[in-house]
Order: C-alpha cells, then structure tokens, then sequence
C-alpha cells in the first residue's frame, strides 16, 4: 500500500495546476470559486463514498477514484476554461472522498485478518509518509515535462499516473472484508450507531477532525516562504521541505511507541509561532519541524480511531470524521483572511488546548497510542 500511496500522490500537475489556471486567463475570484467547487464537492460525496466502501468494495473505491481523477485532468486538458475546470475539480473533489475512509479501513481491516492490528499505527504512518514523498516525483516530472510540451503534456502524464494507480489499488494484497451487495443504509446506521453509544469513539471523531482540518494550512505554505524572504524562483523548491519533513513525521509517529498528541501538538504550535516571529527565510526549517510534529499527530490520532472501530462500519465512520473536519477547514480559511499566520497560529493555539484538557481527562485514549 505504500508503493500506491506513493504512485497516486506522484502527480506532476501538482506543483503546476494553479499556474495553468492562470495561464487560461482565470482571476483571482475565479480561482477562489474553483476551490469552493473542490471543497463542496467532497463534502456531498464524503459519506456516501465511505458507505460504498463499507457496503462495496475498498480496493474498488480507490481505483475508481483514480479513474475519476484522471478524468478530471482530461476535461482540464481538452476544456481548458473555467468551466471544464470546475468539472474536473468536481470529480477530484469526488475521488478524493472515494480515498477517505476505505484507505484506512482497507488497511485496518488488512492487518486484523492477520492478527496484526496493533501493527496499524507503524503501517499508516508509512502509508501517510509515502503520500508526502510523492510530491518530490511529481515536482521533479513536472520540471521535465513542461519544458518538452507545456501543461498538455503535464496533464496527460497526470492522466496515465491516476490511471496507474487505479490498476495498482486492484492489486494491493491487503485481504478485505467482502460484503454483499445491498441497500446502503445498514452500513450509515451502524456508524451513528456506533457514534452514538460510544462516548469515547466520538471524542476520537471530534478531536481528529478539528486536528485534521488544521492541515489547511499547507496550501498557504508557498506564500508564507515567500513572505519570508525567498525569492520567487526559488520557493518551489523551498518550500518542498516543509511536506517531506511531515512525510518524516508520519513515519517517526508510527514507530514511536507513546507520542503524547497534546504534546505534539504544542512543540508544533510552538515551532509555527517561532517561524511567524523569525520571519526569514532561516524560519523555514521552523516551519518544517512544525508540520513534521503536526502530521505525526495525524497518525497518532487516526490509528486510535480505528482502534475503536468495528468491520462493518470502519470506512463510513472514517469519512463522518472527515466530513467533520471540514468545519476547522474553514476556519483556518476564514482565520487566514483575517490574519494570516499569525491568525491560524492563534487558531492551533485553541485546538492544542482542548485537546491538551480532552487528554487529561482520558488519557488511555489520546495519551497512549493503542499498538
């Protein structure tokens, strides 16, 4: 699974797509509207696609997301306006949400057929860290191809590494539950359920999401690099350190045996602030161990998750937290508006706290990593 998490994240118009935008002549609240596109659209199929998961196939849901993701970039590719790319954000947004959720119960599930679920945390984290490495092939395979044939060819390269990873997922030797085919409100109402009755299984689900939507925030990372000092030309490259840090955080948390997330969480607040403060381009590094902390954290808190989780309504409990999530999503949006960094540093300040309280009350469940 760490070889597809790698493949599916290796996308090179990563690096490049808000470029293309503006090379097809969008503005500013055009680009903004595009994201809204994005984000809407993963909402509305974020539990839907976490009860297919449960009721179909989660080998099934990742490589259908990998074919809906290639055709996105086709339509962008073919249709290069705004509309055809708000078509394809809307069928990224759906893949997206086709991943969240049966990623994590595929790999879950995967492990306990084993007798390996304490073994969950270690796999994620690997899993997790892959996703973030990819951005060095895509980064590297964008700098390549642009030059031979522009952003057609940067696309269609895009289309064949989603549809590599489509056939890939097909093929990860992850045993899974099978379920048969029928309607999918058992699956939905097992996960209320099971949200309802445990009190313990929503703290997880609230704290990981308001934990998880801070991850907003890297889309912002280039700006604040270059505010800090680096040259335009040269932020790309900078900036890259900052997601393969994380990826070395997500690998670190899944072999550390008893990461504190309240303490993760405030050495990565605290690192954020310095970096805000510093504000050169020396605060970079910060700003990398920060997020290295910060998706440790992640790992720590998805795997407790799933812990308390049952087979048959993992993969749709695993997307109610995420749709959950969306809500800090927006407020890190609505915090960056009113005040950047150093808004969103006030804002991870807040969450940081009620998790630190949240762990004290119950630290045999955010204290102490179950395996």
């Amino acid at each position: 699974m760490v070889g597809w998490s790698l493949l599916a994240d290796s996308v090179p118009l990563y690096p490049l797509y808000a470029l293309m935008f503006a090379d097809a002549g969008l503005s500013a609240p055009q680009l903004s509207a595009l994201f809204v596109v994005w984000s809407i659209a993963g909402v509305v199929g974020e539990v839907p696609a976490g009860i297919l998961a449960d009721r179909w196939s989660r080998r099934g849901c990742l490589s259908a997301a990998g074919i809906g993701q290639a055709t996105g970039y086709a339509i962008w590719v073919m249709w290069p306006s705004f509309g055809g790319f708000a078509m394809g954000f809307a069928l990224w947004g759906l893949s997206g949400a086709l991943v969240s959720g049966a990623l994590e119960a595929l790999l879950y599930d995967g492990l306990a057929a084993c007798g390996a679920e304490g073994a969950f945390t270690r796999s994620y984290g690997r899993v997790s860290a892959a996703a973030l490495v990819g951005q060095l092939p895509a980064a590297a395979a964008a700098s390549v191809l642009f030059p031979l044939g522009g952003f057609r060819l940067v696309g269609w390269a895009s289309i064949a590494c989603c549809l590599t990873a489509a056939l890939a997922a097909m093929r990860l030797p992850l045993a899974e539950r099978v379920v048969s085919v029928g309607e999918p409100e058992p699956a939905l109402r097992a996960g209320w359920r099971a949200i309802r009755a445990d009190v313990l299984l929503r703290l997880c689900v609230v704290v990981l999401a308001a934990v998880t939507g801070l991850d907003a925030v890297e889309e912002y990372f280039p700006l604040v690099v270059h505010a800090f000092g680096v040259p335009t030309a040269g932020v790309p490259a900078v900036a890259l350190a900052i997601p393969i840090a994380g990826a070395a955080g997500a690998w670190w948390a899944g072999r550390v045996t008893n990461p504190g997330v309240a303490a993760l969480l405030v050495a990565s607040t605290g690192l954020f602030a310095a970096g805000v403060l510093l504000g050169r381009p020396v605060a970079v590094g910060a700003l990398a161990a920060a997020y290295a902390l910060y998706r440790g954290s992640v790992v720590v808190l998805q795997a407790k998750l799933q812990h308390r989780l049952t087979a048959s309504a993992r993969a749709t409990v695993t997307s109610l937290a995420a749709l959950t999530a969306e809500v800090p999503v927006l407020a890190v949006y609505a915090a960056w508006a009113a005040g950047g960094m150093t808004a969103f540093c006030l804002l991870m300040l807040g969450v940081t706290l009620a998790v630190w309280r949240l762990e004290r009350r119950h630290p045999a469940q955010l204290g102490r990593p179950n395996g």
